[in-house]
């Protein structure tokens, strides 16, 4: 039986490259000259640290932009509050969102049972899921219809096997 798993991942490394280009430009853009602006890349976060809300939203920009040609996608990037830090300067945290909860695998299975197609199912496997069915064409178009709609999370297909 035909089968193929949805996941949601992000190249870790290419969001690495990505922060090191990003906090290279700030180093060398006048308008970054004594904000002590940076970007600190974490395990599954990246913290923007800056004098103000204006240059916040300059330096997610410069950030936003490095990871658009690094072909990660900007769904995967979930942004936490601005906080205040010390001598006027503000924080943000941004969360790297990696595998499909719960939720999101449910909605994504309610999607793909909608479909109405015969014979195709899910399982909810960990962070990922599985989905089968009796006939090759049949997963195709689910594959299809999970690239036109839209979950809020960056979908990959893997593991297609006959």
């Amino acid at each position: 039986m035909p089968t193929f798993d949805v996941v949601s991942e992000v190249d870790l490394q290419e969001v690495r490259n990505a922060v090191d280009q990003a906090r290279r430009e700030v180093g060398t853009r006048f308008d970054f000259k004594g904000t002590d602006s940076t970007i600190e890349l974490g395990d599954k976060s990246i913290d923007l640290h800056t004098a103000s809300e204006d240059r916040l939203r300059a330096l997610t920009q410069v950030l936003e932009e490095k990871l658009v040609k690094r072909k990660v996608s900007l769904k995967a990037l979930s942004y936490g509050k601005i906080e205040e830090a010390a001598k006027g300067a503000v924080r943000q945290t941004v969360t790297l969102n990696v595998g499909i909860s719960d939720e999101k695998a449910r909605e994504i299975g309610k999607f793909v049972k909608g479909l109405g197609l015969k014979g195709v199912g899910h399982q909810v496997q960990g962070d990922q899921l599985r989905v089968q069915g009796k006939k090759r064409d049949d997963l195709q178009a689910v594959i299809a219809k999970l690239r036109e709609s839209d979950f809020g999370i960056p979908l990959q297909f893997t593991n297609f096997r006959d």
